[in-house]
């Protein structure tokens, strides 16, 4: 080879080398191109779609795009997911919601439609939520251990009511930890055993946060312990169930989540809106009305977290002999 040519041809790797390099800069600037669709599993009104339509609303000066909202509902959860797997992967279609949801389905389906840890990855975290220990406001235990103390006392007389598979992994976390043998009733919704259990035909139910925190602050329920490792700065006043003596922990979490192939700038932009989105005060007085804290990470952590959930959701089956579907 000559000189010349030599020189040419380090010069032409030389140019593919900085193109290369200025491919994922490049990649950035131009997202988003188009709208984005956020896609929530859940219809229109619900407690997810409220929250879904609230980062809609704050994504969208900062995105500077127009952002959809779309509800794919059914199968848990489960038909949002594979839609926004099987999207185009450049960041125009994110699912946000539930991703200890997204977790528990890939243990509870028999046949997930997604391999969650393959296909998609967990660009951001929004917010971690406790699920709660709560009796009748009107009952006398005013704390775990005045509770535990009773439930010994009535053996497998003594009941309980749950109306998601969280809560149904909270009750039998509590009951091995605590020693206790109440009977599990399963209600299709969570006013359907806050009902009963006014009624006093149950003794204590486990419940979601949303629910559980408005409850509590309408004098309905007592929440005497949550999940979580430590209080949640919106309900600081609730103790958790291991300073109550009981060694568990369970936190509920959720999730902008994007199809696996998505370009790493894309997954940093979309990690950086979230977090943005997540540190206003406008945003941690939201979040604490549904009972969480807003809870920001990097794309890393975020997935990381989404793996080692998927993997803790299939101990939390086994232990709540949850019917695979």
């Amino acid at each position: 080879m000559t000189r010349s040519r030599w020189l040419r041809s380090l010069q032409a790797l030389a140019a593919s080398a900085a193109l290369l390099a200025s491919a994922p800069a490049s990649i950035a600037q131009e997202y988003p191109s188009q709208d984005i669709h956020l896609i929530c599993g859940f219809p229109a009104g619900s407690g997810a779609d409220v929250i879904v339509r609230y980062i809609a609303e704050k994504l969208r000066p900062i995105a500077g795009r127009t952002i959809v909202v779309e509800n794919k509902v059914g199968a848990a959860g489960n038909i949002a997911v594979e839609h926004t797997a099987r999207s185009k992967p450049d960041g125009h279609t994110i699912f946000v919601g539930g991703g200890s949801g997204v977790a528990g389905n890939m243990n509870i389906f028999k046949k997930p439609p997604v391999d969650v840890p393959t296909q998609m990855f967990a660009a951001a975290t929004l917010h971690r939520q406790a699920f709660m220990l709560a009796v009748d406001a009107k009952k006398p235990w005013k704390t775990v251990a005045e509770l535990t103390a009773y439930l010994k006392e009535r053996g497998d007389k003594a009941s309980y009511g749950t109306s998601a598979a969280a809560g149904q992994v909270m009750g039998e976390m509590y009951k091995a930890k605590a020693g206790v043998t109440a009977v599990q009733v399963v209600y299709k919704t969570a006013q359907d055993s806050l009902n009963d259990m006014l009624a006093g035909n149950i003794d204590f139910g486990t419940v979601d946060p949303q629910f559980g925190t408005s409850q509590h602050r309408a004098g309905r329920l007592r929440v005497l312990g949550v999940s979580t490792p430590v209080r949640l700065d919106s309900t600081p006043d609730l103790p958790t169930m291991k300073e109550s003596g009981v060694d568990m922990e369970f936190t509920a979490w959720w999730a902008a989540i994007v199809p696996a192939a998505t370009p790493k700038p894309v997954i940093e932009k979309i990690n950086k809106w979230i977090n943005e989105i997540m540190a206003t005060a406008e945003s941690k007085a939201f979040f604490a009305a549904a009972g969480g804290d807003p809870w920001s990470t990097t794309p890393a952590e975020a997935n990381d977290f989404l793996i080692k959930s998927i993997k803790d959701w299939g101990d939390y089956v086994k232990l709540a002999k949850i019917e695979l579907q």
